[in-house]
């Protein structure tokens, strides 16, 4: 898999949006150590945007933002043959080129680039509000190496929507059971209770969970029976 094929399978903004919102509180849950974290939400990262993040732990991460200008993806993969690191410190040739001007700002967001200034990227995508799918760079691929732009490896969890995708992954990386009801609700949305939270991590309580609730966005948790 490579840029080409993530822009046939992300799903529309909106619904991606949601989707890295429940992968979100999905970790907050299972990991209330936040560095232990797999992907994260900030819906307050700058007025007007925010933000979905995935880091690994191994060097490998993606970072989203959402505006009015639409929607702006950069994936890096540290091990892929299209690092900037083996490339005299530049991103791979048509991976940035033809980020349209209204995301031009985001290539050189300091988040986003090492301490000398250069993209840390791999993959490049973006989508604005008016179309109906997502763009990438021209790019000339380099023959013969899987997985030249790292795509497979960063965004299994986002081309396959699915609560089942999710619990594969959470079983391997977290090494637990995963209740697969309880990630459909999440990935449904639904308003958090104690019994949802349990079912996915007994060692967390409803209450503890209201900063990342409210760093994500997440519905509010459903009220408690009335006294």
């Amino acid at each position: 898999m490579t840029v080409h094929d993530v822009a046939l399978l992300l799903p529309s903004p909106a619904a991606l949006r949601n989707l890295c919102r429940s992968l979100a509180m999905l970790d907050a849950i299972l990991s209330p150590d936040w560095e232990g974290r797999h992907h994260s939400f900030d819906t307050g990262w700058a007025e007007g945007e925010e933000t979905a993040s995935m880091r690994d732990g191994s060097g490998d991460e993606y970072s989203l933002v959402f505006s009015a200008s639409g929607v702006y993806v950069r994936g890096f993969a540290h091990e892929a043959p299209m690092t900037p690191y083996g490339n005299d410190g530049e991103p791979w040739p048509g991976v940035l080129d033809d980020v349209p001007e209204a995301f031009r700002r985001f290539v050189g967001e300091p988040a986003f680039t090492d301490e000398d200034g250069v993209p840390v990227v791999t993959v490049c995508l973006w989508r604005g509000p008016t179309d109906d799918r997502w763009h990438h760079g021209t790019i000339d691929f380099p023959a013969g190496r899987e997985d030249p732009d790292g795509a497979t490896t960063l965004f299994p969890l986002l081309v396959d929507p699915s609560p089942e995708a999710f619990r594969r992954f959470a079983e391997e990386y977290y090494e637990v059971p995963v209740d697969l009801e309880a990630v459909r609700a999440v990935y449904a949305l639904e308003p958090l209770s104690q019994d949802l939270v349990s079912s996915l991590n007994p060692e967390v309580a409803l209450a503890d969970l209201a900063g990342d609730v409210a760093e994500i966005g997440y519905p509010c948790p459903a009220p408690g029976p009335r006294p």
